[in-house]
């Protein structure tokens, strides 16, 4: 029985899709591509911006397209702030609350269901509008002709490529972002007990996996509250990453996205182990301070640079991204002028721009002097330019050196060119005659690809 996994927006959403597809493949399911044809199509969905809602609901139709009998989820942050969108194009609609319960919650439908060994027949089909129940989440009824036992999933195939894995240590937001959708969908902050996490990487090595990247809503507060935790020691997240390389053999660690307020040099200093990935992901939002305020952002544009400089002074080639929102309300030209110019002079890796979207029951929805959707198409299409010039001057300084590479998959089977990271985020390709997938091995960067550098290949490290 083989079943697809769409998964939009953040490292988060990433980790919490790899954790359901494990346990469908745990449990005999085949995992195929989103765009393969399947019995159950699962859409972890993201609300942060107009576009994520539009593109998870075009996904849901295209599989309704693919497999009209298939069995059609949603679940993510559009599932839980809007389930009234979905429920017309989604047979089972799932809020964040039930995303560890999914696995039981199919299971339990498929035992009341009949599959043949052929797609496109009828599995499950909506008699009436969707309701919520007691248990947040919402059905369609069963076909009562098909309310037989499920027959045996019988594929054992798993197509996930075992390099890198997104660990989850905390979840949920109480930020005052004005434009961010988050804490209304992400409500409850809490973190994974350390033992748990530890074992968790301990089981990834197990299992092949390389590299694994800690995520969560807001990395950077974590607090291990485990019952038999110290209140004397620390239990943030520089106690758990260092526990981490104390007492696993992981290979790589890597950290998703911080603030500035969350880096100190007690933290940096555990850099010093070349098993943490030298790249940080600190989200700017604006190179205003003017901005910055309307936001609801807690720093001001001298915080983020003293933080730059910290993390530069400490970890040499690093790799620093950022995410920037163009076009938030009150941003006129000066104002996007001072962003472009704090940008161009940060020395950025690479720039993740959004365009403004304004959201539902957020702050920045209401506010007066919205920019005009020209305007911020001008502004994105400026930025997006930007990004790609700082991204090839970060390569630059890289070209003719040798770095290791995780390499992850071939790009396409038979091409002979397969795709990998090297610590500090450069994307590396380089053709080779013998598979490299999972390995890691060096290889000297020799020129630009349209998505990140060419390498030759010099051998495992």
């Amino acid at each position: 029985m083989k079943v697809a996994f769409y998964t939009l927006g953040c490292k988060l959403n990433q980790a919490e899709t790899e954790s359901m597809a494990g346990r469908f493949s745990k449990a005999g399911f085949q995992i195929v591509a989103p765009d393969d044809i399947a019995d159950i199509y699962i859409a972890n969905t993201c609300t942060v911006t107009h576009i994520a809602d539009r593109k998870s609901r075009h996904w849901l139709r295209m599989a309704r397209r693919r497999n009209p009998g298939a069995l059609i989820i949603a679940t993510g942050c559009y599932a839980q702030r809007s389930y009234q969108d979905l429920a017309p194009i989604a047979d089972l609609v799932l809020d964040n609350s039930e995303k560890d319960n999914l696995f039981e919650i199919v299971a339990g439908l498929l035992s009341q269901v009949s599959f043949s060994d052929t797609v496109n027949k009828p599995l499950y089909q909506l008699s009436a509008p969707l309701q919520p129940d007691n248990h947040s989440h919402y059905y369609g009824e069963l076909k009562p002709s098909a309310k037989r036992k499920c027959r045996e999933a019988i594929s054992l195939t798993n197509n996930i490529t075992r390099a890198r894995s997104f660990i989850k240590i905390q979840d949920g937001c109480h930020g005052i972002c004005a434009y961010c959708i988050v804490p209304k969908v992400r409500p409850h902050e809490y973190s994974i007990p350390a033992s748990q996490i530890i074992d968790e990487v301990k089981q990834k090595v197990a299992m092949g996996y390389r590299e694994v990247i800690l995520t969560g809503t807001k990395v950077g507060c974590y607090r291990d509250n485990a019952p038999d935790t110290n209140e004397e020691t620390d239990t943030g997240l520089r106690n758990l990453v260092q526990c981490i390389l104390c007492n696993t053999d992981i290979q790589r660690l890597r950290l998703s996205s911080l603030q500035p307020s969350e880096i100190s040099p007690k933290l940096l200093d555990l850099w010093q182990d070349e098993r943490l990935c030298r790249h940080f992901h600190l989200a700017l939002q604006s190179g205003s301070d003017a901005i910055l305020e309307s936001m609801g952002r807690r720093y001001a544009l001298n915080d983020y640079q003293r933080t730059l400089n910290l993390i530069k002074e400490t970890v040499p080639e690093v790799a620093i991204t950022t995410d920037i929102i163009v076009g938030f309300p009150g941003e006129g030209d000066e104002e996007f002028e001072q962003s472009y110019s704090f940008c161009q002079q940060a020395g950025f890796a690479n720039i993740h721009v959004f365009p403004f979207s304004a959201r539902p029951e957020t702050a920045a929805d209401g506010m007066p002097c919205q920019v005009k959707d020209k305007v911020k198409q001008e502004r994105t299409q400026r930025m997006l330019e930007l990004s790609q010039d700082c991204r090839r001057s970060f390569y630059k300084q890289f070209l003719n050196q040798t770095m290791p590479i995780l390499w992850e998959k071939e790009t396409s089977h038979g091409s002979g060119i397969y795709s990998g990271l090297t610590d500090n985020y450069i994307r590396v390709f380089v053709h080779s005659g013998e598979s490299l997938t999972n390995k890691i091995t060096s290889a000297k960067l020799v020129g630009f690809h349209n998505q990140g550098m060419w390498g030759e290949s010099h051998g495992s490290v």
